[in-house]
């Protein structure tokens, strides 16, 4: 599994000149400082990068794909390791990675379950050990010191004094989870395939497209066949139909939290949605968002929202969505995973490769 870096190509392709379609770009960025790729990382042309995440004491950088994890050093941006099934990794297929308030990163896993890094040693969990699913998508640490994960079978709290799992499952407004925040109250907010969960610690309240989720359908895109919403049936990710974009704005990918508790949700085919605990906003690509498909969410230390989409990077600052002038330069447009680093770098996953990004203009 190879992880090239390609920091010449990265800065001559900024440095040098820029087609129409990017200058438009940089203008409907406005007054935004013109933040420019700094490195592009190839980790194979068939290779998904489906999970990113900083870890900042060690100054690390966990890279989740479809063939095994990296763990790149933030100060050299260079490849400290590598692991795959043969080091103790669950599956090669990495949908989620999180770290618990203990330290130990997790590791979400396609039909592998979960694995557990701690002070160099592995250890995975599998539904004989009480996690709900196989399938692994979200984590999210609670301050309580449970960590809870997310699965195609519901959600799963593990108390890491005891090790004991509890799962919940009828609670959730659908039992595929694919996204957790945590809010300033210890609420746990859950983006599942049928909508929107939140967990108070005592009641269960949910949200769907017919609550405010989701902008409205006005391309007329075709309704996503590919769901196992109801159903037992696994299936893919995929979000073309006939070769067209399509549309289900129940299904929810990624979650952010803003200051306040305003809970922002990235959906399926229905934009970013807002939600202040009364009023849902929904945006799209008719308000400066890239592409409609929102696979990631994450907030700088400038408090800058930025989302991966299916039609690349895209941000919300002042409010309003602008795209990332060097969207073009993405060898691919699907932008799976987003992470923030302690130096306020933006790192973006997509097919093929990883892009470091500099959130700060140059000298």
């Amino acid at each position: 599994m190879r992880f090239i870096r390609i920091t010449l190509l990265g800065m001559l392709l900024v440095a040098g000149g820029c087609s129409s379609q990017e200058q438009d770009a940089r203008n409907k960025a406005g007054s935004f400082p013109p933040y420019r790729i700094l490195d592009i990382y190839q980790v194979g042309k068939d290779v998904y990068v489906r999970s990113l995440l900083t870890e900042p004491k060690r100054s690390a950088l966990w890279v989740g794909t479809s063939v095994g994890v990296h763990e790149i050093d933030l100060q050299t941006n260079t490849v400290r390791n590598t692991f795959t099934r043969k080091d103790g990794l669950a599956n090669e297929y990495v949908f989620a990675i999180g770290q618990d308030g203990e330290g130990a990163i997790w590791f979400g896993t396609n039909a592998g379950g979960m694995s557990r890094y701690k002070e160099g040693k592995w250890k995975t969990y599998f539904p004989m050990h009480g996690l709900a699913d196989y399938w692994v998508y979200s984590f999210a640490s609670h301050p309580d010191g449970s960590l809870w994960a997310g699965t195609w079978a519901g959600v799963s709290r593990v108390d890491l004094k005891t090790g004991k799992f509890t799962n919940y499952v009828k609670e959730l407004v659908n039992e595929w989870v694919y996204a957790m925040a945590i809010d300033s109250r210890n609420r746990i907010w859950f983006g599942t395939e049928g909508g929107l969960s939140l967990f108070d610690g005592t009641t269960w309240h949910e949200w769907t497209h017919t609550s405010g989720l989701g902008a409205p359908n006005t391309q007329r895109l075709p309704v996503s066949p590919n769901t196992g919403l109801g159903t037992r049936r696994r299936h893919d990710l995929g979000i073309l139909a006939g070769g067209e974009s399509t549309y289900n704005p129940n299904y929810v990918f990624s979650l952010n939290v803003e200051a306040g508790d305003v809970i922002w949700a990235g959906t399926w085919g229905g934009g970013v949605s807002r939600f202040d605990g009364k009023t849902w906003q929904n945006f799209t690509t008719k308000d400066g968002l890239p592409g409609n498909i929102v696979y990631s969410l994450v907030r700088d230390g400038r408090g800058v929202l930025w989302a991966g989409t299916n039609n690349g990077i895209g941000f919300y600052q002042d409010g309003t969505w602008r795209p990332f002038a060097h969207n073009l330069r993405l060898q691919g447009k699907d932008v799976y995973a987003m992470a923030v680093t302690p130096a306020g770098e933006l790192w973006a996953g997509t097919r093929g490769e990883v892009v470091r990004i500099g959130l700060a203009p140059p000298k």
